[in-house]
């Protein structure tokens, strides 16, 4: 494809985009490439990354569009990030917006004022208001500020970059170093994750699902901050084991590997279609000490079983905050009222689950947000209810997860509970509180 090409199928898939705006971006891409194979990688590839740069930096470049007194588009957008990141010239611009076949057609009147405009402009204005100039939308900027403080403007930074791709040694078929040697030996160099003991790390994007290391089940495609949740959730050999909100079984598999296939491990969800996803990847994985089970209304499944698991894990729905480096379009289609009905939500599962562990045993509660309204208050609130329970300082569960071997390096935060960030831990924003049933 030529230059040209690549803007118009940028703006196509822009289109695309917001066209279903309360679907993930990555789930129309994929649809997208796949009615089009004739577009070859390196071209996706292309596509894919400006599309995702404009999604990055949308909100900055819709107050720039809002300020020219014009609708916003996907064509505008894209003329928008050519000019205030990329910097692209006005004439430049102008020559990729040329018309005729497969090319964009050349800008109307409208558009053609905002690349006046726009010409040789900063990204970042005097004038915009501070919940724009950090890239946040308006609603989300109080929970940032009483998360980050004075470390707002390097955690919105770190926010921006794209994320690196993580991977998870699966020690139930591999060690780490053979993980890595087997990547190597296909063309792929990583780096031991700093904080988890399994993690592997790539600094670019590149397809791993082919290779033979994956499809072998030597490894599982898994942010460093996701599995230090597994691991704070100290599951041995022997245990009985939840993972309440298991989606595609993702900690499912990191924590049934820590229990070196012993004991039991229950994924459960509401969604059929995930836990039936979740199949091929334990088959993958070499899991046998796993089954499924099927979250519905009316389900006395908890009753049934109150106090007979040692590990209950709480990877909760939230609003995933913390993943927006990963998933830039989601600023746009998370909503104050999804946070609100997400708090509720959260602890209506936290109230079902706690009759669930037994005395002595632990309920790990973890989300992928930074926002203290489902992180830290929501468990403030859950222990004020309960007496029964109690906080595991990060130190004290980081120890228990190795013991009785010495841990590899101190834990990734100190504290009461475990709090990461891109700027600070190099992982997705990650929360996890680790609660202990009083004996």
């Amino acid at each position: 494809m030529t230059p040209s090409a690549r803007i118009a199928a940028t703006v196509a898939l822009l289109a695309e985009v917001a066209a279903a705006p309360r679907r993930p971006a990555d789930a129309t891409a994929n649809s997208f490439f796949r009615e089009r194979r004739y577009i070859g990688s390196g071209d996706r590839r292309a596509v894919a990354e400006r599309a995702w740069g404009v999604l990055r930096q949308r909100i900055r470049l819709e107050w720039h569009l809002a300020a020219g007194g014009v609708p916003v588009t996907p064509r505008l957008l894209v003329m928008a990030h050519l000019l205030l990141v990329e910097r692209w010239t006005r004439d430049g611009v102008l020559q990729a917006f040329c018309g005729g076949r497969f090319n964009p057609a050349p800008p109307d009147p409208g558009e053609m004022s905002v690349i006046e405009a726009l010409a040789g402009a900063p990204l970042l204005d005097e004038d915009m208001p501070e919940a724009v100039r950090h890239n946040l939308p308006g609603w989300a900027l109080p929970g940032f500020q009483a998360r980050f403080g004075a470390e707002l403007p390097a955690a919105m930074a770190a926010m921006e970059l794209a994320a690196p791709l993580d991977l998870r040694a699966n020690l139930l078929r591999t060690t780490r170093e053979a993980a890595a040697a087997a990547l190597a030996a296909e063309g792929v160099p990583t780096e031991p994750m700093p904080f988890s003991p399994w993690g592997l790390r790539i600094a670019d994007r590149r397809p791993i699902l082919a290779s033979k290391a994956y499809t072998e089940g030597l490894i599982e495609i898994q942010d460093e901050g996701s599995q230090l949740i597994a691991l704070l959730t100290g599951a041995r050999p022997g245990m009985r084991v939840v993972d309440y909100c298991a989606g595609a079984a993702g900690k499912t598999l990191a924590v049934a590997a820590t229990m070196g296939n012993r004991g039991r491990i229950v994924a459960c969800d509401v969604s059929a279609m995930r836990l039936e996803g979740a199949v091929k990847r334990l088959r993958r994985a070499g899991v046998d000490n796993a089954e499924r089970h099927l979250l519905q209304a009316g389900d006395r499944w908890v009753k049934r079983r109150a106090g007979q698991f040692d590990r209950v894990l709480v990877d909760a729905p939230c609003t995933g905050t913390g993943t927006w480096r990963r998933n830039p379009d989601a600023r746009a289609r998370t909503q104050p009222r999804d946070l609100e009905e997400l708090v509720t939500k959260q602890r209506d599962i936290l109230e079902t689950v706690a009759e669930l562990v037994r005395p002595g045993g632990r309920l790990v509660y973890a989300t992928c947000s930074v926002l203290p309204e489902e992180n830290g208050l929501q468990v403030e609130a859950f222990l004020a209810r309960h007496g029964e329970y109690e906080a595991v300082p990060v130190a004290e569960a980081w120890s228990d997860a190795f013991a009785p071997a010495t841990p590899p390096g101190p834990p990734p935060c100190d504290g009461r509970w475990m709090e990461l960030a891109p700027h600070s831990h190099g992982t997705d924003g990650f929360f996890a509180a680790v609660l202990r049933r009083k004996e």
